[in-house]
């Protein structure tokens, strides 16, 4: 069977299989059209909150089933007692199935601080530690090894490059390395395995720079910039090993509805299929099982409530070299060959991801050869595995995947 089928089926709800580099229309999201949403994905289905609606903030709470392409009213920020939590321009992020929001900006104050968690078995909010950085809006984060991180954004003295860092285990707030770019709102942040991004925003003129943040080393790298037009207030999500901007808008203010793919491999850009509908500003994007859903936001004129899926590129092999790589058998229980057509194999080196972009050579056993490698997995989940190839005697880097069944 194609490695492709295979993992559309292994990821994919029974309406978008197969479908690559294609947008789907989706329910529209329930209440009233808004934007400056936020959203996070726990215990398996979407969950979009508060944001800004015809004339006032919301704190309004909706959940999105993939399989059934429904919306669900839920509880809202805070619960029953949740009064005077509406806010717009906040951050959120998931972690262990719980979700989070923190910051923004509210209908009686510019600038806020407090966090809350969200658990959806429970159906319970619970505030925790205010953020330690000062009140803010149109920041970002990004979640790295259970651990939510939160920074730029505009504050009551101006744009911040500051970054804080937050365990939900022990409820604590703390401070990493300041965002290396210029302090900046409005910017977008992704993760894929130890490391994540930020980009785009607006520092007093749009922006279209990239920064990686390597977590053990706490320190910023800059990356190849956006390829499109600057922008801020655009959305941003993972499909390892590929990112995705999309929509914002542009320094003379148009709304775009461009969809740009970065790769992790090559730190190159390569433009993809647009939203089919308004460009806008201030949407919302999550991703479930690999499919990335979009909506709402502001297209210059309206509000909006439309919603739709989008299905990337599966793999790897537009990016680098896979004509010169074998893997047999594919799929495979736990033991199988990769052969490569390099020469000096000696000098090669594997490297093997989980489809979420964590690093998964601790749970292969890998036997180096002339021809390439004999690799036995060590009690790993079923599903697809990727692995990059690079060769000290080629400047070609391979790459490959490798079913578990």
């Amino acid at each position: 069977m194609n490695l492709k089928l295979i993992f559309s089926l292994l990821v994919c709800g029974p309406s978008l299989l197969l479908a690559q580099d294609v947008w789907t229309v989706r329910d529209s999201v329930n209440g009233a059209p808004k934007s400056a949403c936020v959203s996070f994905v726990a215990n398996g289905q979407g969950y979009l909150l508060t944001g800004r609606e015809a004339s006032s903030f919301t704190r309004k709470m909706y959940s999105y089933d993939i399989l059934q392409n429904d919306w669900d009213n839920e509880q809202s920020l805070g619960g029953d007692n949740g009064s005077g939590l509406s806010r717009g321009s906040a951050c959120a992020f998931s972690i262990d199935n719980k979700g989070y929001i923190t910051t923004g900006q509210g209908d009686n104050a510019n600038f806020l601080n407090d966090t809350w968690e969200y658990d959806p078995i429970a159906d319970v909010w619970t505030q925790k530690a205010d953020f330690i950085g000062s009140a803010r809006r149109g920041a970002v984060s990004f979640v790295i090894n259970a651990i939510g991180y939160v920074g730029t954004g505009e504050d009551a003295s101006g744009l911040k490059k500051d970054f804080f860092k937050f365990d939900p285990v022990t409820n604590v707030w703390g401070v990493i390395a300041d965002f290396a770019g210029t302090p900046r709102k409005k910017a977008v942040a992704f993760s894929m395995g130890s490391v994540a991004y930020v980009g785009t925003g607006d520092d007093g003129v749009f922006r279209n720079d990239l920064w990686e943040y390597q977590v053990f080393q706490n320190i910023w790298v800059q990356r190849a910039n956006l390829a499109g037009a600057a922008r801020a207030g655009a959305v941003a999500w993972v499909n390892f090993p590929n990112a995705y901007i999309a929509t914002g808008e542009d320094i003379n203010f148009n709304y775009s509805n461009e969809v740009w793919e970065y790769n992790y491999f090559n730190n190159q850009w390569t433009q993809r299929a647009s939203l089919p509908a308004a460009g806008r500003k201030d949407a919302t994007a999550f991703v479930i099982n690999g499919i990335a859903f979009l909506g709402t936001g502001y297209d210059g004129t309206n509000l909006l409530d439309d919603f739709y899926a989008y299905q990337g590129i599966v793999g790897i092999e537009e990016n680098t070299n896979q004509t010169g790589v074998h893997t047999f058998p594919n799929p495979a229980t736990n033991a199988f060959s990769i052969a490569v057509d390099a020469k000096r194999m000696h000098d090669a080196e594997i490297v093997f991801y989980t489809v979420d972009g964590r690093e998964a050579n601790a749970s292969f056993s890998v036997q180096k050869n002339d021809a390439g490698f004999v690799v036995t997995s060590n009690n790993l989940a079923k599903g697809m595995y990727y692995f990059l190839i690079r060769n000290g005697a080629d400047p070609k880097t391979y790459s490959g995947s490798i079913v578990l069944h």
